[in-house]
């Protein structure tokens, strides 16, 4: 068990965080956190607050026996699922009985699927890795899973999406415990961007085309050849020789979104492609994959990745 030293007589509130480092855990989520609430520590007593953070850096064997009280319990991303989708079970009752004590449980990337492992999830909104979103909704249903978003604060569970987003969560913990300026403070020293988030801006639209439903397959590959003419779906429904009414259920069951819906997420993924290698307008773009009407698709991009297209072009050339 790595105890993280502090040295501040002044500090009197003891706020401990608790991470688990289980196998395959990340190790620059896990050691970056702990460095984290020891630099918001010197921020804090140079500005006087009457609290420190402790961290705790415990294996989920026989070190979780001697652990009774905690105020945060955070489980960082991981490099592969060998361990995420079958945790010990002592850990599983370790998290139910500190969420009991009111410890605030949190997940970053592939960590929520631990803290889902529990049960403490159903019926409540999480997020995780965007890549993970659909092996997620299929072992865990009863999840409400938020993908979009980068970091979802519900009280008494704290969800981070991306493998990087420790640092999200991070600094929203320093920010809850002490006061937000200690966090801003936070931020410009480590030199990362404390203003708000969301996953879909990192997000790349990948279609499911390994369902097994060969005429809906059909369909796919159509749009994907021709995604930058008119499609209606009485076209499609030839291309996949089934009824509009059939291919309309057919198609949404394969690939988890309507037909309109993925035509439109495929022209988006097109234009966010091009924003980023070329130099064309996004008035050229969006002439180029099917919309004469710029600014109906301007607000289609938007509501997709929750960025103009200069402000995209901005974060990602």
């Amino acid at each position: 068990m790595a105890k993280l030293p502090l040295n501040s007589a002044k500090m009197t509130k003891s706020i401990c965080v608790i991470i688990i480092d289980y196998p395959n855990a990340l190790q620059s989520a896990v050691h970056g956190l702990q460095e984290l609430f020891l630099l918001s520590n010197q921020i804090i007593r140079d500005s006087e607050l009457d609290m420190q953070f402790t961290v705790l850096i415990v294996k989920p064997s026989e070190e979780l026996v001697g652990v009774v009280q905690s105020d945060i319990v955070i489980l960082p991303p991981s490099l592969d699922d060998s361990y995420h989708n079958k945790p010990q079970p002592a850990l599983l009752q370790f998290i139910k009985e500190a969420h009991k004590r009111g410890t605030i449980l949190c997940s970053t990337c592939a960590g929520a699927f631990i803290l889902a492992k529990t049960g403490l999830l159903d019926n409540r909104i999480a997020t995780t890795h965007w890549q993970l979103a659909d092996k997620f909704k299929d072992q865990y249903p009863k999840v409400s899973l938020q993908i979009e978003r980068l970091l979802i604060n519900d009280g008494d569970i704290i969800s981070a999406g991306g493998l990087t987003s420790w640092i999200d969560l991070g600094l929203e913990i320093v920010a809850q415990f002490s006061r937000p300026n200690i966090m801003r403070k936070l931020g410009k020293y480590l030199i990362v961007d404390t203003g708000k988030r969301e996953q879909r801006y990192y997000e790349t639209f990948t279609p499911k085309f390994s369902h097994g439903n060969h005429q809906i397959l059909k369909a796919q590959y159509y749009i994907q050849a021709n995604y930058n003419i008119s499609l209606k779906m009485a076209d499609l429904a030839v291309v996949a020789c089934m009824s509009e009414r059939t291919f309309l259920r057919h198609f949404t069951h394969a690939t988890t979104i309507k037909p309109f819906e993925y035509i439109q997420r495929v022209r988006v993924q097109k234009a966010c492609e091009s924003l980023e290698s070329t130099t064309q307008s996004f008035e050229q773009i969006a002439h180029s994959i099917g919309y004469d009407d710029v600014n109906s698709f301007r607000k289609v991009f938007i509501k997709t990745i929750g960025l103009t297209p200069t402000a995209f072009r901005a974060r990602f050339v």
